[in-house]
């Protein structure tokens, strides 16, 4: 009893690696694992290094966080990891708080991320509306290619702002001090990872694109930057675990906790969106809530080890998928194959030019912008585009937690207006006679806030004895519906309108007689006329 009562909770971990995992299983964990661990490293770096912290920290977060999602999470093949979707946040949250405040704001995040788990409300991320996800989504690629222009073209800025407007202004005044070998570093990488992708996909694009630059530039000692020259060596061991300092201005505490939520948002909707995408491909069925739960531990361990926020990457859980993984081992040889390519090779990991990242960064943008269903979009209702374009503006000029909060709240207004567009009142025309004096009214559609106006017109230009209103068609009635029936059978009463309500049944039925809106009501219509026909007789 008690272990269904919390089987959500079960990892899929402990479900396929009991006694049903086979050596075949392992076999091709093995291959999946080891080839999705390769393409992460340079991911891990780039996300990293353009979040403004060193590379280094991109692969603890890949290799602690990657292990604990695959190993306590609810998706059977999703990997975990620094994601292209915190680039926004970090960099913020960094340039305004130092690393000690991303550090502080993801332990919230995580902490919040556990409790929605446990709490079972995994479930809630579908009522987040598709425009919205798509529009920030959008943005943050806007915002990631515009972080990667300074690698790019090797610009001589210094450090550049945190603002979309100020990069580009920066850009523009630093144009002549581009570097034309960094450029065509850069415009070769960017090259390489088209041909790849487009002659020889089963390639992973980004570690070969790498490999070839970093060859390219060791023989013939190219004078461009590297990750050793900016950041120095990669180091060859994890750090020992630790807990942030908390020595944080007060000041700050507000805005690091909003921090915390927006990385909490932000990352509970990819790493279920994720494992979404994921059951799709394998024709399985994620665990929300043990998803929820395993992210925050992850995120939690990730900072203990000096990483940054993770989630679930889409990208290479759809590659991890194509290689042939078949459980959650894959995401642990994932982040066991990062943990020894650091160990053994890390000066050579170090000689990876920055050029050559930023050109999978701006692939990686280009992959995440989903331009042509973006613009398929702009050809929905107008609700939809205007959370859309919302969405999408307020990531790339003001930020992404003024993007969410925003977003939902135009999305809900865009919601209650439809479904207030959608309840109405029609008079009601029966095969038998009604008697005169007696009007019917049938409501059709949610009868909540945005809808409850309707009732205040209603029956006074007819001034009918008896009104009766047939309310079968509504699903729900809230608390400012009720109130309206309150006030609308008082008017009734002002008018000598005696009010008859009927087709409602069951809880709401109960709610409405102890909001003392009425004690009889009349499950079926042909009652209430009967007894609107004996009102009419005996006056």
């Amino acid at each position: 009893m008690f272990f269904s009562k919390y089987s959500e909770f079960i990892p899929k971990s402990l479900q396929y690696l009991g006694k049903r995992y086979s050596f075949q299983f392992f076999k091709k964990d093995l291959i999946a694992g080891i080839t999705i661990g390769i393409i992460a490293l340079p991911l891990a770096m780039a996300f990293a290094i353009a979040s403004g912290v060193g590379p280094e920290k991109g692969i603890y977060t890949a290799i602690i966080a990657g292990f604990l999602i695959s190993l306590l999470g609810g998706s059977k093949v999703q990997i975990g990891g620094p994601t292209g979707a915190f680039i926004v946040i970090v960099y913020g949250v960094v340039q305004r708080t130092g690393y000690s405040g991303l550090c502080l704001s993801t332990l919230i995040a995580a902490a919040i991320l556990i409790l929605l788990g446990l709490f079972r409300l995994g479930s809630w991320i579908r009522y987040v509306p598709h425009p919205l996800i798509t529009g920030f989504t959008t943005g943050i690629a806007v915002v990631i290619f515009s972080t990667q222009i300074k690698e790019f073209f090797g610009l001589k800025t210094g450090s550049l702002p945190a603002d979309f407007i100020g990069k580009w202004g920066t850009y523009i005044k630093a144009s002549p001090s581009f570097d034309p070998t960094t450029l065509g570093v850069a415009a070769g990488t960017l090259g390489a990872i088209l041909l790849i992708r487009r002659y020889i996909p089963q390639v992973p694009w980004g570690i070969a694109a790498i490999i070839l630059s970093t060859i390219v530039c060791a023989i013939f000692h190219l004078p461009i930057e590297t990750i050793a020259s900016r950041f120095g060596e990669i180091p060859h061991s994890l750090p020992i675990p630790s807990l942030p300092s908390l020595s944080i201005p007060a000041g700050l505490w507000p805005e690091i906790f909003m921090d915390g939520l927006a990385i909490a948002f932000l990352g509970g909707i990819e790493s279920l969106l994720c494992a979404v995408i994921a059951d799709g491909m394998i024709g399985g069925r994620h665990r929300p809530n043990c998803e929820l739960v395993a992210q925050g531990i992850a995120n939690l361990g990730s900072i203990l080890f000096g990483g940054i926020p993770a989630t679930g990457a889409i990208a290479r859980t759809a590659a991890n998928v194509k290689s042939g993984a078949q459980t959650p081992m894959a995401g642990m040889i994932h982040a066991i194959t990062l943990l020894v390519i650091v160990a053994f090779l890390a000066p050579i990991v170090s000689l990876i030019p920055l050029a050559a990242l930023a050109s999978v960064l701006i692939m990686v943008a280009w992959n995440m912008s989903e331009a042509s269903h973006f613009a398929n979009l702009l050809k929905a209702p107008m609700g939809d585009r205007a959370v859309l374009l919302a969405a999408f503006l307020l990531t790339v000029f003001v930020d992404i937690t003024a993007a969410i909060v925003l977003g939902m709240v135009l999305a809900s207004f865009s919601f209650m207006i439809r479904m207030s567009s959608v309840t109405k009142t029609v008079p009601t025309v029966f095969e038998q006679a009604v008697p005169e004096g007696i009007e019917v009214h049938e409501i059709q559609g949610p009868f909540f806030f945005g809808a409850a106006s309707m009732l205040k017109d209603l029956g006074s230009e007819t001034s009918p004895k008896v009104l009766i209103l047939w309310m079968r068609h509504v699903p729900v009635i809230d608390a400012s519906g009720m109130h309206a029936l309150k006030e609308f059978s008082k008017q009734c009463k002002r008018s000598n309108t005696i009010l008859l309500l009927s087709g409602i049944s069951g809880r709401t039925e109960q709610e409405l007689k102890k909001f003392g809106v009425t004690d009889e009501t009349f499950h079926q219509i042909e009652l209430a006329l009967a007894k609107a026909r004996e009102m009419i007789s005996t006056t």
